[in-house]
């Protein structure tokens, strides 16, 4: 059968759930999974966050950065829907991963997957703002469509830096858009003079349409 989803996760997913409600469900295998699909609809698991579409061009960008670097753990912010998230768990299964997010329902469907056996996925709900992990505590931060959502684009982006040992990636819109949770439009000169007032100067920028990526290298001692 062609996977037309990220079955681990899907299955983790629909495991965990079941477990948090006390309902059993069939064997979670290949030839099972329109049972699972059907289980997970039923119970309003909403199963197109796991399907297998093409990667979109910025997290291929992002992806293709991190396979060039070595690390062993990263900090993804507003994982939301997966987007990042689920190909990046896919791509690099033996990195430890930290999730945060402020949205309960988004909360709750990652620590389902938790739960249902990617032990390797740590899951908080948080606000990035208030710096919830200690100094140095990944070597990787993510940022990944999140910056133009939060009100105080500055104290995030200071509590990112200070959590950060190695490099922190953001992809932020490029251009104005209709969505209105887009409260602010990050240009590579407002990213280079927030990072630079938090002592972060060696920055990379790149993008692809629509989207700009910046990579940022935390240098040792800030």
């Amino acid at each position: 059968m062609e996977e037309r989803y990220y079955r681990e996760l899907l299955f983790a997913a629909v495991r965990g759930y079941s477990e948090r409600i006390g309902k059993s469900i069939c064997e979670f295998s290949a030839e099972n999974e329109e049972e699972i699909v059907g289980f997970a609809r039923e119970n309003g698991i909403k199963t197109y966050h796991f399907k297998k579409k093409d990667v979109l061009p910025r997290v291929h960008k992002v992806l293709g950065f991190l396979r060039s670097i070595y690390f062993e753990n990263l900090l993804d912010v507003g994982s939301g829907r997966g987007v990042f998230l689920f190909p990046f768990l896919e791509n690099f299964p033996y990195v430890e991963v930290t999730s945060v997010d402020i949205l309960d329902k988004r909360v709750e469907m990652l620590s389902d997957i938790k739960e249902g056996g990617i032990d390797r996925l740590n899951v908080h709900k948080a606000d990035i703002c208030t710096q919830p992990f200690s100094d140095k505590s990944f070597d990787v931060v993510t940022l990944l469509e999140v910056l133009e959502h939060i009100p105080d684009v500055k104290k995030a982006i200071a509590s990112a830096v200070k959590m950060a040992k190695k490099y922190i990636v953001v992809s932020v819109p490029s251009k104005e858009d209709n969505n209105p949770e887009h409260i602010h439009l990050l240009t590579k000169k407002l990213l280079t003079e927030y990072f630079n007032e938090c002592g972060v100067t060696k920055l990379h920028f790149d993008g692809v349409n629509g989207h700009l990526i910046m990579i940022a290298t935390i240098k040792e001692g800030e």
